[in-house]
């Protein structure tokens, strides 16, 4: 199931912070009309860490009835309390998600058999698949391959989203995991550079804006029409790194209120972008644009 393109959706907010559920909406039908393969609700993207619990399930509850089957659903379920991520993902598959995102525990830090048994617990506690969430500039501990290859042994673990930001580990593992286990790029700038070793797809930042540009660079990565996506990777080059010249998902939230998708709202510790870099990105919008 975890292949193609998926989108990190962000969740709007109104000017007063409360959930914009029309913008929501507005967000999904335009992921749907590009063509993705897929939405992630309530990853780092969406400003989870800011979310209630109430809030969390809503979203993805509510993600899940707009949706309405025409295109994949994963849930953003992880915590750096196991039990949590056990709650979080049991409502989730209980709301009709597809499969779920379980990132690393992030700040308490746990060697590779807290990892192990961590991740263990939640796949044990759903009928769901899981993408596993590699990322270890977020959360301070890397996934092994030798403890990624014991969880992919579990019949719920079908996937990774590698955002280690270590091409020599992304091949290490795509020459290690089962046939069936896909590897995504966490990354939209390096998914080329994974799909020309096997990779499966990204889990996108960028498509929030720009899903069928995205969708079009996977799609020629997967038929190996490398000439090609050579090209829509070096057009989209620009805006995968403006995307990350302020923490994620500031630069992308931005570009989507400027393009009307949504308000231009943060929920603290995340602010509005410095005004140098904000005309920086919107240059290199404009530029995109012709």
């Amino acid at each position: 199931m975890f292949k193609g393109l998926y989108t990190a959706i962000v969740t709007p907010f109104a000017l007063d912070e409360s959930f914009d559920e029309a913008a929501f909406t507005k967000l999904i039908e335009h992921q749907i009309a590009g063509g993705v393969d897929g939405i992630v609700f309530v990853g780092t993207t969406g400003e989870s860490p800011t979310l209630t619990h109430e809030e969390h399930n809503y979203v993805i509850k509510r993600g899940v009835e707009i949706v309405d089957g025409r295109v994949k659903v994963i849930a953003g379920a992880g915590s750096n309390s196991t039990k949590e991520a056990i709650e979080f993902s049991q409502l989730a598959q209980k709301n009709g998600a597809d499969g779920l995102l379980q990132v690393n525990p992030y700040y308490n830090k746990p060697n590779q058999e807290g990892l192990y048994q961590h991740f263990e617990h939640i796949a044990d506690s759903v009928e769901i698949p899981i993408m596993l969430y590699n990322i270890m500039g977020r959360c301070g501990v890397n996934l092994e391959t030798a403890t990624l290859l014991r969880l992919a042994k579990h019949p719920n673990i079908v996937s990774v989203k590698e955002a280690s930001g270590n091409l020599a580990q992304m091949k290490e593992v795509l020459d290690s995991v089962p046939s069936d286990f896909t590897v995504m790029s966490g990354d939209d700038n390096l998914t080329l550079d994974l799909m020309k070793m096997d990779g499966h797809g990204v889990v996108s930042v960028l498509s929030n804006l720009l899903p069928a540009e995205m969708k079009n660079l996977v799609d020629l990565a997967s038929s190996e029409n490398w000439p090609e996506a050579e090209k829509v990777n070096k057009q989209l080059s620009e805006l995968f790194r403006l995307c990350f010249i302020e923490p994620n998902p500031q630069p992308i939230k931005t570009l989507l209120a400027h393009q009307d998708f949504c308000k231009e709202t943060f929920r603290l510790p995340m602010v509005n972008m410095s005004a140098e870099n904000k005309a920086e990105l919107m240059k290199g919008w404009e530029s995109f644009k012709g």
